[in-house]
């Protein structure tokens, strides 16, 4: 798992499927509100003309040598929502990613947003 200190570290190091296969470069991480851990990614793919950010969940990442290995298949990753590399993940838009995954979602008790961007 990452943790919060290892963050900056690895942004723009490739991530890589369980086969090894390489899904895209890590541009940002978005931690769980509650517990303050790293809980999802943001991965750079696409041609250069078309770049999106698709989100990942980081549960058992293993980080090797400039690389991060998730336990999500390369192709269930490119079919995730995503975003534009200069957008930002809309609060309406969360519950579709941990829905992508088949995890359960749990905003706050007040609505509050279960991501925010490290």
């Amino acid at each position: 798992m990452i943790r919060p200190a290892d963050i900056r570290e690895w942004r723009n190091h490739d991530v890589v499927d369980p086969k090894g296969h390489r899904i895209g470069m890590l541009e940002a991480i978005y931690v769980d509100t509650t517990t303050d851990e790293p809980a999802v990614a943001t991965v750079r793919t696409g041609l250069p003309s078309r770049r999106r950010l698709v989100f990942v969940p980081l549960d058992e990442a293993v980080l090797g040598p400039d690389y991060v290995k998730v336990s999500h298949p390369r192709g269930e990753v490119r079919k995730a929502p995503s975003i534009g590399t200069d957008d930002v993940l809309p609060a309406e838009r969360e519950e579709e990613i941990f829905q992508h995954y088949g995890m359960t979602y749990r905003p706050g008790a007040n609505g509050e947003r279960q991501l925010a961007r490290r």
